[in-house]
């Protein structure tokens, strides 16, 4: 099966140093395959997991990306820096109050739930087609307007004073390097973040992932046997099970009697035929399922377009 028509998850481990679109060239180059994309960019200086998206298992792209992230933060007290991390410029610097493993987890109190943020200027949003972080790097600062983010929790790993590890979980959106510059505005004396580790994306932990450096190494079918297949991007989903028939009709966009209701009242599932074989994403509506996103790949001669 040539490269072009293969696809899947290639969890990488990010080195620092590297943007998240290094990545994405590194396997884009390594694989042979056009069609890479990355779920949740990573600041240059952080480190850990970066889902790589590889062919057809791009369609999948914003359903992986609402998968919770989970962060391990070593946090500098005492020092406002212009990127909230402490590869920028320093602002000021302040006195560090006393530190302790319980006054650190009252003060995050407040930030575990839906909080609000500001997206910080150094970032990859948009301001009328340019990126914030371009912005910043001229010495312009535009309003930005506070975003709800989830922090599902917080927990104090370690205290090292000026120093502290926070173990963060939290939703789509949100930016730690706020998150620990507005902790430490909650304790007056301002903080940035010295190193940050993603540790976990959704399902995928380090034990899936492959080494930045490894990816720029091996030889591409070594890769290839560490890709995930596409539906582990909807990993947790339920799942609805077409006879042949009806899996036809779902692959030409048509919508297909499918039972049981999905539990919890889903709006979404995984569609599979059977026995065996991923479709992609329907969703329910009144006891059908319509085709949401259709994968076609590795199915020679599927005369399905993409959805």
């Amino acid at each position: 099966m040539s490269s072009a028509s293969r696809s899947g998850i290639l969890v990488v481990t990010k080195a620092a140093g590297m943007t998240s679109f290094d990545v994405v060239m590194l396997v884009r180059r390594r694989l042979g395959v056009r069609r890479v994309g990355h779920a949740g960019t990573l600041d240059p200086d952080a480190t850990g997991l970066l889902p790589i998206l590889i062919g057809e298992a791009t369609k999948l792209m914003a359903y992986l990306q609402e998968f919770d992230k989970e962060y391990v933060v070593t946090v500098r007290f005492g020092v406002r820096t212009d990127t909230l991390d402490l590869s920028g410029r320093v602002l000021s610097t302040a006195p560090v109050p006393v530190l302790d493993r319980e006054r650190l987890i009252k003060a995050t109190r407040p930030f575990v739930g839906r909080i609000k943020q500001v997206p910080p200027m150094y970032s990859a949003l948009h301001h009328e087609g340019r990126r914030l972080y371009e912005l910043a790097r001229e010495g312009l600062e535009v309003p930005r307007a506070p975003r709800s983010v989830l922090v599902q929790a917080i927990s104090v790993e370690a205290v090292e004073p000026p120093r502290a590890t926070f173990r963060i979980v939290c939703g789509k959106g949100a930016y730690v390097r706020v998150l620990v510059a507005d902790l430490g505005e909650s304790l007056g004396c301002g903080a940035a973040v010295e190193h940050l580790v993603r540790a976990r994306v959704g399902p995928f932990v380090a034990q899936d992932a492959v080494p930045s450096t490894e990816v720029a190494a091996s030889p591409a079918e070594a890769l290839w046997s560490r890709v995930l297949p596409p539906e582990a991007a909807l990993a947790g989903w339920p799942v609805a099970r077409l006879e042949a028939r009806a899996a036809a009709a779902f692959l030409h966009g048509q919508a297909v009697t499918a039972a049981p209701y999905p539990p919890g009242g889903a709006r979404f599932v995984a569609v599979h035929a059977m026995p065996s074989g991923f479709l992609g994403v329907g969703e329910f509506l009144g006891g059908r399922v319509k085709p949401a996103r259709i994968l076609h790949a590795d199915r020679p001669g599927s005369r399905v377009l993409p959805a």
